[in-house]
């Protein structure tokens, strides 16, 4: 299988996969590659931090259609910026205000909501 960089999945497909991904599961991080292999450093970085105190929740990968998610995850959080952190259904942020709410010592409590 190949991966074609201008090939997407229609908006339509996208915006509710997003919108199933927030509703379905109490905490849902939306980045780029895999939790196996992470893409970028931001998106890495707010997986681990959510896997200290999680020991289960969902991952999106939005690279297939990177485009068309940033205008879903945008509708939800008003930022276009990945990766982005939903919990019950709540924007929370990417890895910089997940890293801030760790340093303060409200993450763990935040992921538990």
């Amino acid at each position: 299988m190949t991966f074609d960089p201008n090939e997407s999945r229609p908006q339509e497909e996208v915006t509710a996969a997003v919108d199933d991904a927030i509703a379905d599961n109490e905490v849902v991080l939306f980045m780029k590659g895999t939790p196996m292999m992470p893409q970028c450093g931001f998106s890495e970085k707010a997986m681990g931090l959510i896997d200290r105190y999680r020991d289960e929740f969902e991952t999106v990968d939005v690279l297939e259609s990177l485009d068309e998610y940033r205008t879903a995850l945008e509708d939800h959080s008003g930022r276009e910026t990945i990766p982005q952190t939903f919990v019950d259904g709540e924007f929370v942020g990417g890895s910089d205000i997940l890293e801030q709410l760790d340093e303060r010592g409200d993450l763990e409590a935040k992921l538990d909501a």
